[in-house]
């Protein structure tokens, strides 16, 4: 349910009603403030709260029940784009555009600070590097673990790139204190014991689609970080599986403005991962900026034939060299910057 209150409302008065609005049980309110209006958004089991007993108060001007179960992560709770900051000041949604970049796996230091140098040199903002790897066969690399965290750390000790990197389970996440982003692999969307354990954390979440997941599913999933009281919540759309077999998995592009119609969240798109190849990443680059994204995921590693994870994917420096300049002309025609 969304509460719209009158524009210059006391806030002693708005407080009050909030109060009287919590003795519903199991109703919290969230309040969103805008300059000119209040937007009061009731989170929880909202059948038994009397809409006519809520417009009866003065201070009110309208009321809406959200007809979608994920109610955080709803625009109509939140109008207003979400833009999370970063403590270098980088910021991921408004007019920024946000580039992650670097190998699917860390594989060693010089490897990892070698790549974060170029993507950075070339414009990228975010280094990107799995430490810890869900591969889909045991007796595949899977990830050098703390090492590799410790690793992206010195990465972004010499170049000053945040960091992102992918957490599995519950029992990882004290190794992620230092991680500027928390990724939620495709794999773990549904991994609510681990989406409730983020929840409670002050750090953002880069929550990637599930391979067969359905945006309302994936919506829920960010819901379930969001109740826990962290807002700061990524999608990235990285493709879904479907019966055509060129390419890695589909993109769906079509995700990108559904989600800004439903969402006030960020959204990125992995054209790597959707794709698996890498003359494709670049074209699905300048589609999902021209379809409204907020940023991009792309894998980058110096030597993609010798690569323990992924290197059919994964650009060369020189090409995402190519790939930068090439992106700035379209996020300059959508009114964005890196």
């Amino acid at each position: 349910m969304v509460i719209v209150l009158k524009p210059h409302t006391a806030r002693e008065a708005r407080d009050q009603f909030i109060k009287e609005l919590e003795c519903y049980n199991g109703v919290s309110a969230h309040i969103t403030e805008g300059s000119m209006v209040t937007i009061i958004g009731l989170v929880g089991d909202t059948s038994k709260v009397d809409q006519d007993f809520i417009l009866a108060h003065d201070i009110v001007e309208r009321v809406t029940r959200v007809q979608e179960p994920y109610k955080m992560a709803n625009r109509k709770f939140h109008p207003k784009d979400t833009v999370i900051a970063l403590k270098n000041g980088l910021t991921i949604g408004g007019d920024q555009l946000v580039v992650m970049a670097g190998p699917c796996s860390v594989e060693s230091k010089d490897q990892i600070i070698e790549v974060a140098q170029k993507v950075k040199a070339s414009g990228a903002n975010i280094l990107r590097g799995g430490a810890f790897k869900p591969r889909t066969s045991p007796y595949s690399f899977q990830g050098l673990r703390a090492e590799g965290i410790e690793l992206l750390l010195e990465a972004k000790a010499a170049t000053g790139l945040p960091i992102v990197s992918e957490v599995m389970s519950v029992a990882q996440i004290p190794f992620f204190k230092d991680v500027d982003i928390i990724q939620v692999g495709a794999r773990n969307m549904q991994n609510f014991e681990l989406l409730k354990e983020l929840g409670h954390l002050d750090k953002p979440i880069l929550l990637k689609r599930g391979l067969s997941s359905t945006i309302e599913e994936w919506l829920m999933s960010a819901e379930y970080i969001m109740s826990g009281g962290n807002e700061q919540v990524i999608l990235c759309e990285r493709g879904i599986r479907t019966y055509e077999t060129f390419t890695r998995n589909t993109l769906d592009l079509s995700a990108v403005p559904v989600l800004k119609h439903l969402t006030h969240l960020p959204v990125v798109v992995d054209p790597s991962h959707a794709t698996g190849i890498t003359w494709l990443v670049e074209p699905l680059a300048k589609a999902a900026i021209a379809a409204g994204a907020d940023g991009l995921m792309i894998e980058v590693h110096n030597d993609p034939a010798r690569a323990l994870s992924d290197g059919a994917q994964s650009v060369k420096p020189e090409m995402f060299d190519g790939i930068m300049t090439s992106l700035k002309r379209y996020a300059d025609m959508e009114g964005k910057h890196f």
